[in-house]
């Protein structure tokens, strides 16, 4: 009885439906039937990962393969392609890469011959060259071109000021003044093409501009202060650097309209400023080129160790440009 009931204890492991009626032969056939299905469940499951483990090794070893390959044309120095032909011809020749100056205009190669791209020029000979080397039918604009040794990170190496012209910009400078009531007939007379206190400001609150220079007085200059987004971004809001910002507006508007021009370092450390128009010709553009020196001369940072000018170059609008030998030392 007790062989038997070890037996019928072994069926139910296996959920065998076995009765305790059954005999002993019986429960010993039903349980030797469930050991031999187990026994082809286990085989048939080792077969089907072995299987999957002959897929993998075969792509292991076609990679291998594929590695060694290449690594063996490599050190042959062999570079060409294995790609099919068809596919490789589909793929068309290298594009042709043109210079700089082929992309440019006709006018701009014809006038550019005229120039030495490795030749430093005095400034007299360069303005002259730039005036002759006019690329465009209109009075352009003669610009000069200072790349500074300076850190503009630094608040003492910031450059930034104002210098008169001798011979104008040659651009129509509109002024508008904002300034109390008794200022407006100082500033009309002056040549102020704008005049208001009240007036001027329901102008920029409609977003008005019609101005190149704004000049206020320092008692005014706090009503500007929630126009400094529409002002600040476009180079309008007064600034007492750029002489803007001034107790003698009258003084302030005959400057800006005698050719005072403001300029200032930017991020690449280059300042750049147009001292006139072709038609000036060469004797005026060099005068107002020498005040825009001079007064970057003044500029220089006291702790500047290393040399002030870098470089120096001249172009017209449109125009190439032309090294000159540097002026400021």
């Amino acid at each position: 009885m007790a062989k038997k009931a070890e037996l019928l204890e072994r069926a139910k492991e296996l959920n065998l439906q076995v009765s305790e009626k059954s005999t002993i032969a019986e429960i010993e056939a039903a349980i030797a039937t469930a050991g031999a299905v187990d026994v082809e469940a286990e085989v048939a499951v080792e077969e089907k990962t072995a299987a999957k483990a002959g897929k993998r090794s075969e792509k292991s070893l076609r990679e291998a393969e594929e590695k060694a390959e290449k690594e063996a044309r490599k050190e042959a120095g062999d570079t060409t392609s294995q790609k099919g032909e068809e596919e490789t011809r589909k793929k068309g020749p290298a594009p042709k890469v043109r210079s700089r100056l082929e992309r440019r205009g006709k006018n701009y190669r014809k006038v550019a011959e005229h120039i030495d791209a490795t030749k430093a020029y005095a400034l007299k000979d360069a303005l002259d060259l730039a005036v002759k080397t006019n690329p465009v039918k209109f009075d352009a604009s003669v610009e000069v071109h200072v790349r500074l040794g300076v850190d503009p990170r630094q608040a003492d190496q910031n450059i930034r000021s104002t210098v008169v012209l001798p011979n104008g910009s040659g651009k129509t400078v509109r002024v508008a003044v904002f300034a109390p009531e008794g200022d407006h007939a100082a500033a009309t007379k002056a040549g102020a093409d704008i005049v208001g206190d009240d007036t001027f400001i329901k102008q920029l609150d409609k977003e008005e501009l019609n101005f190149d220079v704004l000049v206020a007085t320092p008692q005014y200059m706090p009503k500007l202060g929630k126009y400094a987004r529409l002002l600040g971004p476009r180079g309008l809001m007064p600034n007492p650097k750029s002489g803007t910002v001034a107790t003698d507006v009258a003084k302030a508007v005959t400057e800006a309209k005698a050719g005072k021009v403001e300029y200032r370092v930017d991020k690449q450390a280059i300042v750049h400023l147009s001292i006139g128009k072709v038609s000036f010709g060469a004797d005026k553009l060099e005068q107002n080129a020498r005040a825009f020196f001079d007064s970057l001369q003044s500029q220089k940072p006291t702790s500047l160790k290393t040399s002030y000018v870098k470089s120096t170059s001249v172009s017209t609008t449109m125009g190439p440009g032309i090294k000159v030998e540097n002026v400021v030392n």
